[in-house]
């Protein structure tokens, strides 16, 4: 009695069901992609390609929320300027924590939502000595932050994709040579 069908049509079955998720979130990683947030020291950036569209070289609002707050019109608000290719957004002098930032374009629709942190400046003393030996040293203020860190990276089609593929890959190779290994040797 062979087995050769049931086990190729579970093995197909397996790959199918691994890549489901995968091509879903690949959709949703292409929605959400709509800004791109960054910090250097106490200033918030924002850029953005989804507002083409400007009056006066305006192209937007972006508002900058923390903690909660839950309204767009309650956060710090900048106007978004560039061109029609990329606007931007900044924010100085920003305290330390965690915030939302929230794009929205000239004609109403959302661009996009990303939550960032933004971490205590360290403080840097230097004194001189009458030895010209000179001491620095750098503390922060805060200790350390728990959160999800690099673990909430947006990855693009393509990653996902590949990633699907290599799934496919080892699970077909898997079966191939469960199958292989189960038969008797032949002369």
């Amino acid at each position: 009695m062979r087995m050769s069908k049931p086990l190729l049509r579970s093995g197909l079955t397996v790959v199918a069901a691994a890549a489901l998720p995968l091509a879903a979130a690949a959709q949703s990683a292409a929605a959400v992609s709509g800004i791109s947030v960054s910090t250097t020291g106490s200033t918030v950036s924002v850029t953005t390609s989804a507002c083409p569209n400007s009056a006066n070289g305006t192209f937007g609002t972006a508002s900058l929320l923390s903690i909660g707050q839950a309204n767009f019109s309650q956060g710090r608000q900048a106007t978004l300027s560039g061109t029609s290719v990329t606007q931007s957004a900044a924010w100085a002098n920003v305290n330390s924590g965690t915030y939302t930032v929230i794009v929205v374009c000239r004609d109403g629709t959302t661009a996009g939502t990303q939550s960032i942190i933004v971490s205590a400046t360290p403080t840097i003393s230097a004194t001189t000595s009458p030895t010209a030996t000179a001491t620095a040293t750098a503390s922060p203020s805060l200790g350390v932050m728990g959160g999800l860190g690099g673990a909430t990276e947006q990855y693009g089609t393509a990653t996902l994709v590949g990633g699907g593929v290599l799934v496919a890959t080892g699970t077909v190779a898997a079966v191939w040579y469960l199958r292989r290994r189960a038969k008797p040797y032949r002369l």
